[in-house]
C-alpha cells in the first residue's frame, strides 16, 4: 500500500508542475484528461470562468449506447473522438492539453489522438 501512496504522490507532484504553466483561456481552453484502473475522463474547461465547457467519459450516456469493446487504449481513442466531436459542436477547434500528471503515453496518448482525429488542435 506504500507503494500506491508515493506513486499518487509523485503524479500530483508532476500535476502541480504542469498547472503552473498551463491556463485555459476562452480562445484555447484546457482539455484535462484522468484515468482510472477502469474508467477515463476528459472534460474541456474555460479557466477565466471556471467552468466546464465540454465532458466525455466511459460513464456517458452516449458512450454507454454504443461501447467500445476491446484494449483500454482504443476505449480511450473513442473517448477522445466523442469529446472531440462535442467540442467542435459548440465551436472549440484549439486546446491545450493538461495530461493531469500522467505520462504522455498508453491511454493519455489514444485520448488525444482520438480528439485530433475529431478536428481539435493542440
Amino acid at each position: 500500500m506504500g507503494n500506491t501512496s508515493s506513486r499518487l504522490m509523485a503524479r500530483l507532484k508532476r500535476k502541480k508542475r504542469i498547472r503552473k504553466r498551463i491556463y485555459g483561456i476562452t480562445d484555447r481552453p484546457r482539455l484535462t484528461v484522468f484515468k482510472s484502473a477502469s474508467h477515463i475522463y476528459a472534460q474541456i474547461i474555460d479557466d477565466t470562468k471556471g467552468e466546464t465547457l465540454v465532458s466525455a467519459s466511459t460513464l456517458d450516456k452516449d458512450y454507454k449506447q454504443n461501447p467500445v469493446a476491446g484494449k483500454k487504449q482504443e476505449i480511450a481513442t473513442a473517448v477522445g473522438t466523442l469529446v472531440g466531436k462535442r467540442a467542435l459542436d459548440k465551436g472549440i477547434t484549439k486546446v491545450v492539453l493538461d495530461r493531469n500528471g500522467f505520462l504522455y503515453h498508453g491511454r493519455i496518448k489514444a485520448l488525444s489522438d482520438g480528439a485530433r482525429k475529431a478536428g481539435l488542435e493542440f
